[in-house]
């Protein structure tokens, strides 16, 4: 059920979300996760994109998650899967990726990220202080 995949930083993409509230496809026949995928691995030739079916966050369509190692780790959702979207996403990866614990002030995030963080997960073996 599990697949290894490298240790470093990435954004897990959900690649079964819907495409919108009302619709799980669009009328190509392609799931929203899919083509936020799509858009991700189009713009991020500095990133590693992973794939998974299913983040189980369905009302919350199309979910990312960020993560890296000994860095707090971000669901976000909410997302049109289109190109501002992606680039909205890859703009604050890159800011995780370069901050020390994986939090970024939020004067810097980009606009498109704002409003769609669903929770922040603390690497193992760690929790955030107050």
């Amino acid at each position: 059920m599990l697949e290894k995949t490298q240790d470093g930083a990435s954004i897990v993409v959900c690649n079964t979300c819907r495409f919108s509230a009302e619709t799980r496809e669009n009328t190509d026949g392609h799931r929203g996760g899919a083509l936020l995928l799509e858009q991700l691995r189009l713009h991020a030739s500095d990133i590693v994109i992973e794939e998974m079916p299913c983040l189980f966050n369905c009302e919350q369509y199309c979910s990312v998650h960020l993560r890296a190692p000994a860095k707090i780790g971000y669901v976000l959702g909410r997302f049109r899967p289109t190109q501002e979207a992606a680039e909205a996403i890859l703009a604050f990866f890159r800011l995780y990726r370069n901050s020390e614990f994986g939090s970024v002030a939020y004067s810097q995030w980009p606009d498109g990220v704002k409003g769609h963080f669903i929770v922040r997960v603390p690497p193992p073996g760690h929790v955030v202080k107050p």
